[in-house]
């Protein structure tokens, strides 16, 4: 199983890990509510995980425009 990160603003990927014996108690998943959960985490049909998260570009774009959290996607 590997786990894939992508950023949710722009889809670059952020990275991966290939590691059989991680769980979601490691990765601090077990902190997200469900709802956090089913919005940032999905499973594919080999059963990799893929996580929307934020790459440094987006992150510091959201840190110089507020505004920019009022929308779902900001990248032109």
């Amino acid at each position: 199983m590997a786990i894939h990160y992508r950023c949710r603003h722009c889809g670059i990927s952020v990275g991966k890990i290939e590691d059989q014996n991680l769980d979601s108690q490691k990765l601090g998943f077990h902190q997200l509510d469900h709802i956090e959960r089913t919005e940032m985490i999905q499973y594919d049909e080999s059963g990799d995980m893929h996580v929307n998260t934020i790459c440094e570009d987006c992150h510091e774009a959201l840190d110089r425009n507020p505004q920019f959290h009022e929308n779902q996607t900001f990248i032109q």
